[in-house]
């Protein structure tokens, strides 16, 4: 299967050790992004994989597009053009404090370039998947417009379609999100989260009303079975996670599927690199229903992948199938010899 995603890929800078943004003398730099990281991750497990983005034609780009090529993904869709490679600085959090991401990614060549006569169904054409995400429409007007388009000619040339909202309040508010993103859901077959959502019964209340950050699965159960009424999706899912400090955690999720729901195991973790954690959900399930898995064994290997991905540094779940399914199914952490 031929795999595909269109997003913007950001160069990541970030203190060594935990150290503050206001007190380091240095940063540590990786390559990231919510979509790269999908198409990074799926090629690290076997998926023939393809990154669209555009890049500045200088060393950072290129840089860029070197990193993409280690990892196995295909980078000929790739434009070079414009100036600025999107950034961000990530100050990781460490026992009671937090992290925190600043944004540089304003006039990036990704956000400021012209799609309007980009050969979309030339990029799509030959491919079964395309992943996309909300933080993609949150850029610029260009960007809508590039979404937009891709979501129309994937719908008719018959691809499967997988979303994450993926809302970013730094990049836009709670309202535009919301009404953006519901347009799009027409096109989706796979949704993986369900922020920030118009969802409406045919009462017209919101069904996601009351609830809470960790639901119950009645309550998610309900949600899903108004979503799946109302928009047709292949399946749906999303994550819960439970903070316990800035360095440990415990994840599960809720998966919907064929009108039944499933609930996965909860893994409690000790993390050494959070961002990414659900990007790294999102490669685990597109793998999983690639593979055609069970939906419960679906659920609980897109957990365990998330849950891998917080041990690795950087924003990349690297890690292959047979280890994944080795810490989904609870087996020995000895070293491998």
């Amino acid at each position: 299967m031929k795999f595909i995603t269109i997003g913007e890929l950001l160069l990541r800078l970030s203190p060594p050790n935990y150290e503050k943004i206001r007190t380091t003398n240095s940063f540590i730099i990786n390559f990231g992004g919510a979509e790269a990281n999908v198409a990074v991750s799926l090629a690290n497990l076997g998926v023939d994989s393809t990154y669209f983005t555009v890049l500045p034609n200088n060393d950072l780009g290129k840089a860029a597009v070197a990193y993409l090529k280690a990892n196995d993904v295909h980078a000929s869709k790739i434009i070079l053009d414009g100036d600025r490679i999107g950034t961000y600085y990530l100050e990781e959090g460490v026992s009671v404090r937090s992290s925190k991401v600043i944004y540089d990614r304003k006039y990036s060549a990704f956000a400021e370039y012209d799609y309007t006569d980009t050969d979309l169904e030339g990029v799509l054409k030959g491919y079964d998947w395309l992943h996309l995400s909300g933080i993609t429409p949150a850029l610029s007007a260009n960007c809508q417009i590039l979404l937009e388009k891709a979501l129309v000619v994937a719908k008719r040339l018959g691809i499967t379609v997988s979303f994450d909202p993926n809302y970013r309040a730094s990049l836009w508010d709670w309202n535009t999100a919301r009404d953006v993103l519901s347009t799009y859901m027409p096109y989706v077959d796979i949704l993986i989260g369900i922020e920030p959502l118009h969802l409406y019964n045919a009462d017209g209340k919101d069904v996601k009303e009351g609830l809470s950050m960790q639901p119950s699965f009645k309550d998610m159960n309900r949600v899903f079975r108004e979503l799946d009424n109302q928009f047709h999706f292949r399946a749906i899912a999303r994550t819960v996670r439970f903070a316990h400090s800035g360095s440990n955690n415990s994840l599960m999720a809720f998966l919907h599927m064929d009108g039944e729901t499933y609930e996965s195991n909860t893994m409690n973790f000790d993390i050494v690199d959070r961002v990414g954690g659900g990007d790294a959900f999102s490669s685990g399930l597109i793998f999983a229903l690639m593979k055609n898995m069970e939906p419960q064994t679906a659920v609980n290997f897109a957990v365990a992948s998330s849950v891998m991905k917080h041990s690795i540094r950087g924003d990349t779940n690297i890690t292959d199938e047979a280890s994944i399914t080795r810490l989904m199914e609870n087996k020995s952490y000895d070293i491998r010899r």
